[in-house]
């Protein structure tokens, strides 16, 4: 592959990449560990990721465990999940912080998929702009030592780097949308 489309190539990945760490943070019916991904707790002054300071675990399908490795740290968890925008209430029963997920309502599962569909369309936007920025390059190009025709050649392979990648972004928020509307 050119040197030239191999930085776009990236870029496009990276997009993906991020979206499918989004996706993963929405929440399907069933109790998925990432959707804490986000959350930072106060640990000794710096903002630290939930499972770097306890044992995040999931006993039933609907619930997770989250057990701290310093009991002192319960109340700060607890504290953190309120604040986030989880909107589930943490139990806090002196040793652990349980979080019970309710079955999700058709209309909420709507609404996440309407969610899942705008996260899709941002991430497609951003590849659209890697493309217009490549192709801006490219032309850019011309008078130097690279002739007309090599640089069509690049704004194609990039065309068709683009639409690859939008296969993959609308895959990704379909397999989203019917993991989130099975129940």
């Amino acid at each position: 592959m050119n040197e030239r489309l191999k930085v776009y190539e990236d870029k496009m990945k990276k997009t993906q990449a991020n979206l499918e760490g989004e996706l993963m943070t929405i929440r399907a019916g069933r109790a998925n560990p990432n959707v804490l991904n986000k959350i930072m707790v106060d640990y000794y002054g710096s903002p630290t990721p939930i499972q770097q300071v306890a044992n995040v675990s999931v006993p039933e399908p609907r619930m997770i465990q989250i057990q701290p490795w310093e009991k002192s740290m319960l109340k700060v968890i607890e504290k953190a999940i309120n604040m986030s925008e989880l909107g589930i209430n943490p139990t806090n029963d002196g040793s652990c912080v349980r979080l019970i997920f309710p079955e999700l309502t058709e209309e909420r599962r709507k609404e996440l998929v309407k969610d899942v569909r705008k996260k899709g369309e941002q991430a497609k936007v951003a590849i659209r702009n890697i493309r217009r920025d490549g192709n801006d390059a490219f032309k850019k190009l011309k008078g130097s030592d690279v002739s007309e025709d090599e640089i069509k050649d690049l704004e194609d392979e990039l065309q068709k780097l683009t639409d690859k990648a939008i296969k993959e972004v609308d895959k990704a928020v379909e397999n989203k949308s019917k993991e989130v509307m099975t129940v």
